[in-house]
């Protein structure tokens, strides 16, 4: 028999996904997989049922429903401070796990090299390999998670076709500083290079850290591959809605990818969600109050119980330090988690490129009594888990 593609030899499946499995096979509470167990908007679920009874069922336009990219440019272009234009600057995608794939593809080709953040969401490692591109991998270091403006320079040496910033950070909770995205940029600018973003957790950010669109930056616009979606902001995960924004030049040849990796995402949700689009500021003052409150609860939670972690400055996730637990493992940890205390996480080491396994990740994008319910668990951890 030949043998297959080996792109794939060196990733395994998703862990957060597999913990997700794991939960439900125990009966935890799953805090691994970030979705959210509230409904959504209710103005979006009322439109979704009248669309059922509306003639949506066929393809939309490949590249997105007008109407969408119409609403989804008037509220972005109020957000980055310019003008987009719904019909040559926008692609909608399946998530925006398309949009970074497509993207990638789009401006890489086999034996590029790409800058990724560590910690980093674990499809960016995937995906950089599956382009045929090699991963550069920068370490943000602990507690805020800042990157070296050498060691960020070193990679850039290395002529990298692109830098992937995701912001706010997944998993660290890191909101990246003006200063901060005006350094990549300078260094995009200086070495010739694409910046990729993934922006899903642009309205999810606690004070006083503020969100900047690296797009925004000044001369940045030509070259930044913007990506995003809108299963955070609406708590729509399972719509599987994402786009990428992008200067004309970019978005032509998205479109080629995107038509040939999906064809184009689902044309009822697409109409329903227009409705969310068309939101007013209220909502998102609203959506960061509500995180605010979870993110408060959860950690002052944590605070009684005497576990270490991180304080996120935005997105919905925490690291939680195990060091006390002796295990060298931090999946079997998970594991044992799961089973013997009841509660679901994903293992640190799966986004860190460093050797990292004294980390967890858990998030608080739950209703509160589900939170409750979780750190009455996690209060008897030393109890259940035998430290090794």
């Amino acid at each position: 028999m030949p043998t297959l593609s080996k792109r794939t030899e060196n990733f395994t499946d998703s862990v957060i996904r597999r913990m997700t499995r794991i939960s439900n096979q125990y009966g935890a509470v799953n805090l691994s997989q970030g979705f959210p167990d509230f409904e959504p908007p209710r103005e979006l679920l009322d439109r979704l049922a009248q669309v059922t009874k509306e003639d949506f069922h066929q393809y939309s336009i490949t590249w997105g429903a007008q109407n969408f990219r119409e609403a989804l440019a008037e509220k972005q272009s109020r957000l980055m401070g310019r003008k987009i234009d719904p019909d040559g600057e926008i692609v909608v995608t399946c998530g925006s796990t398309e949009a970074m794939m497509a993207a990638m593809m789009t401006v890489t080709n086999p034996g590029d090299k790409v800058i990724v953040f560590s910690p980093f969401y674990e499809n960016y490692g995937a995906d950089t390999i599956l382009s045929g591109a090699e991963p550069i991998y920068v370490p943000l270091y602990p507690p805020e998670f800042n990157f070296n403006s050498e060691e960020l320079e070193a990679a850039f040496k290395q002529k990298p076709k692109a830098l992937i910033l995701c912001n706010p950070s997944n998993p660290c909770g890191k909101v990246f500083t003006y200063d901060e995205l005006k350094n990549i940029a300078d260094l995009a600018e200086k070495y010739d290079t694409f910046v990729i973003t993934d922006e899903v957790y642009e309205h999810i950010v606690y004070e006083p850290y503020k969100h900047t669109y690296f797009a925004s930056l000044p001369g940045m616009w030509e070259r930044t591959i913007s990506c995003s979606s809108l299963s955070k902001t609406y708590s729509i995960t399972g719509w599987r809605l994402g786009y990428i924004i992008a200067p004309r030049n970019i978005i032509e040849v998205a479109k080629k990818v995107h038509d040939f990796l999906t064809v184009g995402a689902a044309a009822p949700l697409q109409e329903a969600a227009v409705t969310g689009l068309r939101f007013g500021d209220d909502y998102y003052k609203e959506l960061q109050a509500k995180y605010t409150e979870k993110r408060d609860l959860f950690l002052r939670g944590l605070d009684d119980i005497g576990i270490s972690h991180t304080v996120p400055q935005g997105a919905y996730y925490i690291l939680l330090d195990i060091s006390e637990f002796g295990y060298k493992s931090d999946l079997e940890f998970c594991e044992v988690l799961a089973r013997d205390v009841g509660v679901g996480a994903v293992p640190g080491s799966s986004f860190f490129r460093e050797d990292v396994n004294h980390l967890i990740r858990l998030h608080f994008a739950k209703k509160n009594e589900t939170l409750y319910e979780a750190l009455n668990r996690l209060e008897n951890i030393r109890k259940k888990i035998v430290k090794l």
